[in-house]
């Protein structure tokens, strides 16, 4: 027996520029992780094991 498939919602209109707009906003305020010290402490790994 074959299963029926449902159709995909698409947003439209205002749902779709409204969702856009805050999709925008997500994208500029989004902000970066800082690896230093998990980098600094595998580099500090890799010395003492004699890899770097």
């Amino acid at each position: 027996m074959a299963i029926a498939i449902k159709s995909i919602p698409t947003l439209t209109d205002k749902v779709a520029q409204n969702f856009i707009r805050k999709a925008d906003a997500a994208t500029k305020k989004r902000g970066s992780v800082d690896f230093g010290k998990q980098i600094s402490s595998a580099n500090k790994i890799l010395e003492k094991a004699k890899m770097k």
